[in-house]
Order: structure tokens, then sequence, then C-alpha cells
């Protein structure tokens, strides 16, 4: 095709785009950021004691992950709008199954609707990310189950949807090239676009630049992906949409994918997003200084008046949920996992923030410098690790690359003591060392982290990297 012609054709599709933006977007809601209130950590504090440290924060809205009724009693009368959740297992079973559906509403909602203010209610926790192909065509069967029963029990004001990842798209960069994947698209995402216009509920998005940014840091700048660019901006070819941060530029991917496959007035709701205060010693940008930088500045743009929106939808808010009240010490994964918190489990903050944007940035003390570690660096087993995994592991590492566990052989120079824990602390340095240069990581499945402190011992030398 010509190319003026397809220059006219990318202008008008973007004119109606945008008439349709304009349309919707008097449906205002507020864009004050609430909490994600995790409970994977052993030492938090009771509900009660969490709900009020919620308020001091002064968030708008909380989410939890579950329908806890201890949580639920202490949010009644708070004016906090709250979101719950059915749990991944429970999705495919009432996709099929109305009865109990309705059970499940009516045990989990219905007491506490009238004093608490249940307002969104997720089916599962990025599902389409965490689970077989086998559960993501009961997605929105289960959607629509829940919200009959919501209607039965004359439960009007929840809006249903679930969670997705970044990872639902195929292709994000440019925006205006954002596309659904192709196992998804119109089996999965067309059907729960069209529920969510249907019932005028929302695409609840989880959107983490940190991710983004660490996975290519070399070619994403961080000041761009902190919303701390000055004077780096990029522009979409495409759209000729100008960014300036990456949180806009990874949420109007979403907002064209739904514009793609026909449902271009979806409000998106962001589920989840936040930079980790810490990490492993070779996770780099995560600490204090970067998670009170994004944090803040987040908070800044979603209470800015007027609403800014992003260079797709300007103007229009973006409900949002912060990840995460407290640093949570039992979550699986790399260490940033455990360090996504506002709060210290002792309910103290790790950084001063107000939700509600109205503390000038001026009063907020001195954060600490953003320092990575640089030097080297060792992968040894993490503490109270579990020992039959462990030597799973230790066999995988053993198995890559050449020599890898010679030493650890009997008669090596590292045999003695003839330990498992020992043993694999050398295989996964050795591993480690071999093929970090190729993505290797400190990690096998949460069993390993990196240490400064050098383990080698007598004539046992462990291989090292350098950070």
């Amino acid at each position: 095709m010509h190319r003026r012609s397809m220059a006219t054709i990318t202008i008008v599709t973007l004119l109606i785009f945008s008439l349709s933006l304009i349309s919707i977007s008097s449906a205002k809601i507020s864009a004050h950021p609430g909490i994600n209130y995790g409970q994977l950590g052993n030492n938090l504090p009771p509900p009660k004691t969490s709900i009020n440290l919620i308020k001091s924060l002064k968030a708008k809205r909380v989410k939890i992950y579950d329908t806890n009724p201890s949580i639920l009693k202490s949010l009644k009368n708070t004016n906090l709008q709250v979101s719950i959740m059915v749990p991944n297992e429970l999705v495919s079973n009432i996709s099929t199954n109305q009865t109990l559906s309705d059970q499940w509403v009516k045990s989990n909602v219905a007491p506490f609707y009238h004093k608490t203010l249940i307002r969104y209610l997720l089916l599962g926790n990025e599902l389409i990310s965490s689970t077989s192909p086998d559960t993501w065509h009961h997605i929105v069967p289960a959607m629509q189950r829940i919200k009959t029963s919501l209607t039965t029990f004359r439960l009007h004001k929840v809006k249903v949807g679930t969670s997705c990842a970044m990872d639902v798209l195929e292709s994000s960069f440019p925006p205006s090239n954002g596309t659904f994947r192709n196992d998804i698209a119109f089996r999965v995402m067309k059907p729960m676009l069209k529920f969510l216009s249907k019932t005028k509920s929302f695409f609840f998005l989880d959107v983490y630049p940190f991710f983004a940014w660490s996975s290519d840091p070399k070619n994403i700048d961080l000041n761009y992906a902190l919303f701390e660019s000055k004077n780096i901006t990029i522009t979409d070819s495409g759209s000729g949409l100008v960014y300036h941060n990456l949180f806009d530029q990874m949420v109007d991917a979403v907002y064209f994918a739904m514009n793609r496959i026909g449902y271009p007035d979806i409000r998106i709701f962001i589920a989840e997003t936040g930079w980790p205060n810490g990490g492993n010693l070779d996770q780099i940008g995560a600490n204090i200084h970067n998670a009170a930088t994004y944090n803040r500045n987040f908070v800044k743009k979603m209470t800015k008046k007027p609403t800014v929106g992003t260079p797709a939808r300007p103007g229009w808010s973006l409900p949002s949920f912060i990840f995460a009240l407290f640093n949570e010490n039992l979550k699986p994964g790399l260490g940033t996992e455990r360090h996504f918190g506002l709060l210290y489990p002792n309910g103290s903050g790790i950084y001063e923030i107000d939700l509600s944007g109205k503390t000038p940035e001026s009063e907020f003390p001195a954060l600490p410098a953003a320092v990575d570690y640089k030097g080297n660096a060792w992968c040894v087993v993490v503490e109270g690790a579990n020992v039959s995994l462990v030597a799973t592991a230790l066999s995988y590492a053993c198995s890559q690359g050449n020599g890898t566990c010679d030493p650890i052989q009997r008669g090596g120079s590292c045999f003695e003591p003839n330990s498992l824990i020992e043993h694999a602390s050398y295989a996964f340095s050795s591993y480690w060392a071999q093929f970090r240069s190729i993505g290797g990581t400190c990690n096998f499945n949460g069993l390993a982290e990196a240490t400064s402190k050098d383990p080698s011992y007598g004539s046992c030398k462990f291989p090292t990297v350098i950070l």
C-alpha cells in the first residue's frame, strides 16, 4: 500500500481511538493510590495493627489476596475501598458450578459487604502467567459465575476482574505495536474484554518498570524507569506519541493491544506496581533510594491535578495499588521479591511516603545513596534450605559445564568436609562463575543466594564472580 495512504489510515485510527477515550473520560474514578496487603511473612503484625498502618500511609484502598475474615472485619467502617480475591485453585471449579460460586460469595463476600467497602473482586492472581493453559479458558466463565452470584445477593457495587502481568503481550514496543499473545488473544483476552466492557469493570494490570529495566539496564535508562527523566524521551514511530517514562510506555502498550482486538474503551486499573528496596547482592538497582524515588514519583503522577493520564489516554485517571505494605520474608524467588514493602514487619517505615500526594518532597528526610555492590561474590546455599531440594539442585549444577564439581569429588581439594550443604555451595559458586555471562543466576529456585563473604577454606578455593 502507498505510504501516504498508510499514514492517513494511521492518523484516522488514532483519531478514532482518541475520540473514544474522550467519550468515556467523564467516568472519573479516584487515582489516589492504594496498597497491596500481602501476608507471606511469619513476622507480620495482626490485621487490626496493619489496617491502622495502612491508614497512616493515607491509602485510598487496599487489596488482599484472599478473603481473610480477620482482615475484612478490621476493615469495616474504615472508608477504605477493598479488593478481595478468589484463590487460583478455585477458579476452574467455580467456572462450571454456579452453586459453588453462590456458596463462595455467600460465605466470603455477603457477611462483610455492608460494613466493609468491598468494591473489587479478582479471580485469581496472574492466572495466565502462573497456571497451565488448561486453566485459562475457565477464567471468563468463572468471572461470569461470580458476577451472577453477586447479583443474586444484591451486591451491586463490586467490580469483577482478574489481574494480568505484562507477559500477556506478544509485542510491547513501540507501544502502538502492543499486541496480545497469539495463544490468548482471541481465545482468552477477547472474551475477557467483552465481559469487562459489558460490566463496566477494569482490566487489572501488574506493571513493574523495575523488571523491564533490570532485564536490559544497558539500553533502558534508570531515570526513565524511575520517572526522573528530564531530557530522555522516546517517540513512538507508529503513533507519534512522546514518552517521558517507562511506566506510561508499558501501560499504553496494553491500551493499544486492547484497541487492536476491538476494545478501546476498557479502563486499566494498576493492580500492582512498585520498586524493591533491597534484594540479592547481584540484583542491581534494588535499594531504598530507588524504591522511594519510584513510589513517590508514582504517587505524584497519579495525584496530579488536573489528571495526567498517559500519552494514549491523556486526562484519564489510573486507579492503583502499590506493592506492597510490608517486606514479606516468606515470598519465594529472588531477594527482591521479599523487599517490595513500604514498611518493615515491625511497622516502621523503610522510607517516608504519603500516598495522598499531599506531603511536599522537601518535607521528606534525605534518602540514602543508591549504591549497587561492586566486588567479588560467591553463590551459597541459603540458610534453612530444604535438604532434598538442595541435593537435586547439586546434581543439576554438577551436570552442567566442564569440571564444575571436580574439586568436591572424593580426593578433591573441596571434598572435606563431606557435607551436602558445603558441596552444594561450591557447586552453586562454580556454576554461577561459568554461566553468569550467558544468563546463569545464583538462585536455584530460591535455594541459593549471593554473598560477599568468601566461603573458601584451606586449599579449597571457591570460584568467584566479579560484580
